[in-house]
């Protein structure tokens, strides 16, 4: 941050100098450090207390926080018919403009609540988490190169997007597969070998059952969805891994693409084309253990890979411009966390069932979805005629 000692300012922007600059002036175009992040979150809760809540999953391998922010009209705590959405930056640590972008996000939102009309309809309808940082010790350890800098992988030199549960690896060869480390053959480690930020993911989708989600990436500018992986199945239908859901996610895809001031041109970078500036993941390469994949089949959450920039690690310079192409399509994205179908399923005595399976005829999911602890359901889903089959899970006998 470049001020000068005897820089002045209104009396109303008098609370500290992270504080003045994020809250009065924005926050500051540039790759911020971990530490700084830290620091950020930690003052944008406490200015900003009844829309955001700021909490750890866990800790890197190297023991750093990764710190989420949440924001909404009930930050706190989950509400019946409140969405659960959430943006995961940084996955690969020298993959760094999502996480200027999802910081850059923040002060937005922050900023336009009560003033902004569709931030405020958006918070007041929908709980969104934001992990700026997947990988802050990748992050700290990486080199500003273009392309092929390092800091991709985390402190064990693990890929974390090979590492998580593969439904097709488990089908294909009887057991979970995962934690492909650098240079290694896939299929290496067992189920149990979870790196540390991954095993944070997994135990936070736990704990939140998020409907949408997007996980932001660099190295290219496209949107990809699921799947990442086959096995050769009947899911594989002309060179792509497609899901039941195959409808709304190429929709999703193309809600980003489109609402991106290039993305959509599918031409961003000299060394690829992609039509509509989407793919399905699988039909651009396959990717075992991938987090998208995680989500949709174990978790029931739908999320897509947003690929945001050909050169992983930009001039700062250059990110402004990154920020005014993605804001309207982040924005664009996050809505769509309210299309389809939502409601609660109850006993006879309106009490809410928890565990049930909620089916949508025609949609056979690898994991069919299940209603939460109030009962609730959330299927996205474009509009049409559906006939749904709910289910309740049969009582074990004691």
């Amino acid at each position: 941050m470049m001020l000068s000692t005897d820089t002045t300012f209104p009396v109303a922007c008098s609370w500290g100098l992270w504080t003045l600059l994020s809250l009065c002036y924005g926050l500051e175009f540039r790759y911020h450090n971990t530490a700084e992040v830290e620091k950020y979150l930690r003052e944008v809760s406490r200015n900003y207390p009844n829309i955001t809540y700021r909490y750890s999953i866990g800790r890197s391998v190297e023991g750093r926080h990764l710190w989420v922010l949440v924001l909404g009209k009930s930050p706190r705590e989950h509400k019946v018919g409140i969405p659960e959405f959430k943006y995961v930056g940084n996955m690969h640590g020298n993959e760094a403009v999502g996480r200027v972008l999802l910081l850059q996000l923040i002060d937005y939102l922050t900023k336009g609540y009560r003033s902004n009309a569709l931030v405020t309809r958006l918070l007041d309808t929908t709980r969104v988490h934001i992990l700026p940082s997947m990988n802050p010790d990748g992050f700290e350890s990486s080199s500003r190169d273009c392309m092929n800098g390092f800091g991709r992988y985390n402190s064990h030199g693990v890929d974390l997007n090979r590492n998580f549960p593969d439904a097709f690896l488990r089908r294909a060869r009887g057991g979970v597969r995962g934690g492909v480390r650098a240079g290694a053959t896939v299929g290496e480690g067992e189920e149990e070998n979870r790196e540390k930020e991954v095993e944070a993911i997994m135990e936070w989708m736990k704990m939140e059952r998020f409907v949408l989600s997007a996980n932001l990436h660099g190295g290219a500018v496209v949107a990809s969805y699921p799947y990442d992986n086959s096995n050769g199945g009947s899911e594989l239908q002309e060179g792509a891994s497609v899901t039941p859901d195959n409808d709304v996610f190429v929709h999703l895809a193309k809600t980003y693409s489109y609402s991106h001031t290039q993305m959509h041109k599918g031409n961003a970078c000299s060394d690829s084309s992609f039509p509509h500036g989407i793919t399905n993941g699988f039909q651009w390469y396959a990717l075992p253990g991938g987090m998208q994949d995680y989500n949709y089949v174990w978790q029931q959450c739908l999320e897509i890979t947003l690929e945001l920039s050909c050169c992983k690690f930009p001039p700062e310079r250059e990110l402004p411009s990154y920020w005014e192409a993605n804001r309207p399509a982040l924005l664009a994205y996050m809505q769509q966390v309210h299309l389809g179908v939502k409601g609660q399923v109850l006993d006879g005595e309106g009490v809410p069932v928890q565990d049930a399976v909620v089916e949508v005829e025609g949609r056979k999911n690898l994991c069919p979805f299940r209603s939460g602890p109030h009962g609730e359901y959330y299927r996205l889903l474009l509009p049409g005629n559906y006939t749904f089959k709910v289910r309740q899970r049969p009582l074990l006998a004691n």
